[in-house]
C-alpha cells in the first residue's frame, strides 16, 4: 500500500464523523478537567503542548527531533504524568470509536435488508438452496481464548472503561431529559477521575490463574448474555415465529481456552494450575446458570388455573418433594399454585448444589439439567404458553448447551521435545520432576473428563510436530500415566516452520496409521484437527513468503483429507 501523503493524512483526520468527533471532544475535555484538578493547569498545558507538537510533526510542520527535544525538557516525574495522561486519552478515544461503530451498525440494522456479512444475510442468500439445512446442521464455531502471560493491563482498568462506556451510552441516549443528561455527565466525570487515579500497570507479575480470572470478566459481562442472542438472530432468519415455536437454530458455538493449559515455554503452568483453571471456569458458569434460572423462575408467575402443568412435570415435582421435602415445601409456600415457577426455582437450587458439590442435590452432568429444562419447556408448550416455552427459557437451554458446566474446553499444549525427553527418561528408569509433571498433566485431563465430561478437556496440541512419532508419544505417555484408564485425547499437530508446513500431509498420513488415532476417528465420525502456526513461519520466511507457504499447506492438507475421507478442521493460531 502506498504511503499517505501529508495532505491526505490531514484530510483523513478532518473527515472524522461528527458523532465520533463529539464523543472524543467530550471525553477528552472531561479528562482535561481531571488532569487540571489533579496536577494543576501547568500539567494540562504541557499535555497540550505535546499533543499539538505531535500533530504538527504528523503534518510535517515540524520534526520528530523537535518533539523529542520537548519531551527531554521534562523531569522524569512530569514525563510519567504526561504519559499517563495520553494513556488515559487513548483509552477514551478507542472507547469513542467503539461507540461510533456500534451506532453505525445499529443504524444499518434499521433497514429491511440484513446486515452485510451477517448470518441473516447468509441465510437469505442461500434461501431455496438444497445445501442450507446441511450447512445449518454442520455449523460449528470454536473461538479459543489464548494465553497472554505478558498482558499488563489490569482488570480494574478494563472495568473502569466499561463503566465509562455505560455512562457514555446514558449521556447519548435519545429522549433523555436535561436532569438525566446532567447526571450522566457528572458520572462520566467521576469515572474518568477514577481512571486517572488508578495505576495503569500491575505491580505484581501476572500468573496463569490471574489470566484465567481476567478472561472470566469477558464471560461474566459479555459472552454469557450475548451467545443466546446470536442463536436467536439465526433462528429469526431461518423462519418466522421465533420465540413461539421450537427453534430452528441449534447451539453451534463452543468455546476453548489455552489459559491454564498452554505450558509450552511457560513453566508456571502446571498440572495443579490446569486443575484450578477448570474449577474457576466451572465456578463462573455455574453461578451464571444459577442466576439465570433464578431470574427466569421468579418471572414465571403462571397460575396453574391458566397454565396447567403436564402430568410429567407434576410427577417430577412430587418426586422432588419426596427427595427434598423441606426445600420443595418452602418453594411451594412462596409460590402457591405456580408449579412452573416452583420447578425452575428447584432447578436453580440444584445448580447451586452442583457448584457447592452437594452430591445429594447436585446435577451429575449438564445433560441432566437440560432434561429438567426441556421437561418444563414441554409442559409450557402443552399448556399453550409457547412464548414462555421458547423465550427466555430457550435462552437458558442454549446457554447450557454452549457452556456446559465447564464454560470452555481447556486445551493443553506442550512442545514435542518435552514428550520425547520424558519417554527417554521413562525408558531409562530415571524420571525427573519435569517428566512427572508431564504425567501429572495427563492425570489431570483424566480427572477433568471424569468430572465434566470429555468435551471439557480432550485437545492436546503438540507444538513443533515433525513426524507422526511426535503424536504417538502423547498416547504412549498417557498409557504410562493412567494405563487402561487413559483419557480420551484428540492430539492436534501444530505445524510452525516452513519445513514442517511442507511436511504436514506426510505427518497426517503417518497419524492415521496409529491405533489410538484410528480408534478416535472411528468414534468421532472421522474428524481430525490441525493447527497452523503463523508467528514462527513469519519470523523464518518473512510475512509474504510465510503466507504463500501457509496457503500451499492448506491446499495440500485439504486435498489429503478429501482423499482419505477425513473431515478436517484447520485451527489458525493467529492470536
Amino acid at each position: 500500500m502506498a504511503a499517505i501523503a501529508p495532505a491526505e493524512r490531514h484530510n483523513a483526520v478532518a473527515e472524522m464523523p461528527d458523532e465520533l468527533r463529539a464523543d472524543v471532544r467530550l471525553l477528552g475535555g472531561l479528562l482535561g478537567q481531571v488532569i487540571a484538578e489533579h496536577g494543576g493547569p501547568d500539567l494540562l498545558a504541557d499535555v497540550e503542548r505535546l499533543r499539538k507538537a505531535v500533530i504538527a510533526a504528523r503534518r510535517q510542520e515540524t520534526t520528530a527531533d523537535e518533539v523529542a527535544a520537548l519531551v527531554a525538557e521534562w523531569p522524569v516525574d512530569r514525563a510519567v504524568q504526561i504519559a499517563r495522561a495520553f494513556t488515559c486519552y487513548f483509552h477514551l478515544a478507542n472507547l469513542a470509536e467503539e461507540h461510533y461503530r456500534i451506532r453505525t451498525l445499529r443504524q444499518r440494522d434499521q433497514d429491511d435488508v440484513p446486515l452485510r456479512e451477517s448470518l441473516a444475510e447468509a441465510v437469505q442468500r442461500l434461501r431455496g438452496d438444497d445445501r442450507l439445512q446441511d450447512l445449518i446442521d454442520g455449523l460449528e464455531f470454536r473461538p479459543v481464548l489464548t494465553a497472554h502471560p505478558t498482558e499488563a493491563r489490569r482488570r480494574a482498568i478494563v472495568t473502569a472503561i466499561q463503566r465509562i462506556s455505560a455512562q457514555l451510552d446514558a449521556y447519548n441516549a435519545p429522549g433523555r431529559g436535561a436532569a438525566e443528561r446532567e447526571e450522566a455527565h457528572r458520572r462520566l466525570l467521576e469515572e474518568i477521575d477514577i481512571l486517572w487515579r488508578s495505576a495503569q500497570l500491575r505491580h505484581t507479575k501476572l500468573d496463569p490463574l490471574d489470566e484465567v480470572r481476567t478472561a472470566m470478566a469477558a464471560f461474566d459481562e459479555t459472552l454469557f448474555r450475548t451467545v443466546p442472542l446470536i442463536y436467536r438472530s439465526l433462528d429469526a432468519a431461518l423462519g418466522s415465529g421465533t420465540g413461539t415455536r421450537e427453534p430452528l437454530a441449534k447451539a453451534y458455538i463452543r468455546y476453548g481456552s489455552w489459559i491454564g493449559g498452554d505450558r509450552d515455554g511457560n513453566p508456571n503452568v502446571t498440572a495443579k494450575v490446569t486443575r484450578e483453571a477448570i474449577q474457576i471456569q466451572a465456578e463462573h458458569v455455574l453461578i451464571a446458570l444459577e442466576n439465570a434460572a433464578t431470574r427466569i423462575g421468579r418471572s414465571l408467575t403462571l397460575a396453574s388455573a391458566f397454565t396447567p402443568p403436564s402430568a410429567e412435570l407434576r410427577a417430577a415435582l412430587a418426586q422432588a418433594e419426596d427427595d427434598h421435602p423441606d426445600l420443595v415445601s418452602e418453594m411451594a409456600t412462596r409460590s402457591p399454585r405456580e408449579p412452573h415457577r416452583q420447578w425452575l426455582m428447584f432447578v436453580a437450587a440444584r445448580i447451586a448444589a452442583t457448584r457447592r458439590r452437594d452430591l445429594d442435590l447436585a446435577y451429575r452432568a449438564p445433560a441432566e439439567l437440560l432434561a429438567d429444562l426441556r421437561l418444563m419447556q414441554d409442559s409450557l408448550r402443552g399448556a399453550g404458553a409457547v412464548r414462555q416455552a421458547y423465550g427466555e427459557l430457550q435462552h437458558l437451554i442454549w446457554q447450557v448447551e454452549t457452556f456446559g458446566f465447564h464454560l470452555a474446553e481447556l486445551e493443553v499444549r506442550q512442545h514435542s521435545a518435552v514428550h520425547a525427553a520424558a519417554l527417554k527418561e521413562i525408558a531409562s528408569g530415571t524420571v525427573s520432576e519435569r517428566t512427572e509433571e508431564v504425567l501429572a498433566t495427563i492425570r489431570v485431563i483424566g480427572w477433568i473428563q471424569e468430572r465434566f465430561g470429555v468435551t471439557a478437556c480432550s485437545r492436546y496440541v503438540v507444538s513443533f510436530t515433525r513426524s507422526a512419532d511426535d503424536i504417538a508419544a502423547v498416547y504412549e505417555l498417557a498409557r504410562h500415566a493412567l494405563g487402561d484408564r487413559a483419557p480420551v485425547l484428540d492430539v492436534v499437530p501444530l505445524f510452525e516452520s516452513g519445513e514442517d508446513l511442507d511436511n504436514s500431509s506426510a505427518v497426517l498420513e503417518g497419524m492415521v496409521k496409529l491405533e489410538p488415532v484410528r480408534r478416535r476417528l472411528a468414534d468421532n465420525g472421522r474428524r481430525m484437527e490441525v493447527m497452523l502456526g503463523y508467528s514462527d513461519s513469519a519470523k523464518e520466511l518473512g510475512p509474504a513468503a510465510a503466507t504463500l507457504r501457509l496457503y500451499d499447506a492448506q491446499a495440500a492438507l485439504t486435498a489429503w483429507a478429501a482423499a482419505n475421507d477425513i473431515t478436517l478442521t484447520l485451527f489458525h493460531g493467529r492470536g
